[in-house]
């Protein structure tokens, strides 16, 4: 008995996919900036589109959730890829860990708008947690391997400290005192060779 044959998945349009692309950047932007105060409707007034477009791409919070931590963690990975011949393995880990900072943020805002369950996000994190640690894990080591931080640290330790020190504040102006903790703990993290380095 034959069997009817599967339909090739239709590709997105050009414009659809331009218009998901300036909806996931516009949540971005609006759930960093806003925190809990943030809105669907301040979303789509950032996209410069209406309600129906938004539900058109994405359903359900959840899906908007996911789709722009999904796009912060590509990001992430690409920056560390782009670092593969930087010449300042040490700047490249303090520009890394900064932009992680946003993505924090990000998610912080959408969980606390949407009042997302703790078990849906997890999940959707857990996905993405072992490319976060693979890349920050390829960054500390050449930074390691140049002499100018020390070797007694991990990957998956920074990522935690980093998220850790994001989670804990709320205030206003939080991501800037967090900035400040970072570079705190980038060069706590550095050799004599290092601390000596030029710049």
């Amino acid at each position: 008995m034959e069997t009817a044959p599967t339909r090739p998945k239709r590709r997105m349009r050009t414009d659809a996919a331009r218009n998901r692309n300036t909806l996931v950047a516009a949540a971005k932007t609006v759930f960093a900036r806003d925190g809990a105060a943030a809105s669907l409707d301040a979303v789509v007034r950032e996209a410069g589109f209406g309600i129906g477009t938004l539900y058109r791409h994405f359903p359900t919070r959840e899906a908007l959730y996911e789709a722009v931590y999904r796009r912060d963690i590509e990001r992430l990975v690409e920056l560390g890829q782009a670092a593969a011949d930087s010449v300042d393995p040490v700047e490249d880990l303090r520009r890394w860990l900064h932009a992680m900072v946003g993505t924090v943020a990000t998610k912080k805002g959408m969980i606390a708008a949407f009042a997302l369950a703790a078990d849906t996000t997890s999940a959707i994190s857990a996905r993405w947690t072992g490319s976060l640690t693979v890349a920050l894990d390829a960054l500390l080591y050449r930074a390691i391997r140049t002499g100018e931080v020390r070797g007694d640290v991990r990957g998956e330790e920074l990522l935690l400290a980093v998220v850790g020190m994001c989670m804990l504040r709320d205030q206003p102006g939080w991501q800037a005192s967090v900035l400040r903790l970072i570079d705190t703990l980038v060069d706590g993290l550095r050799t004599d060779r290092g601390a000596q380095a030029p710049g």
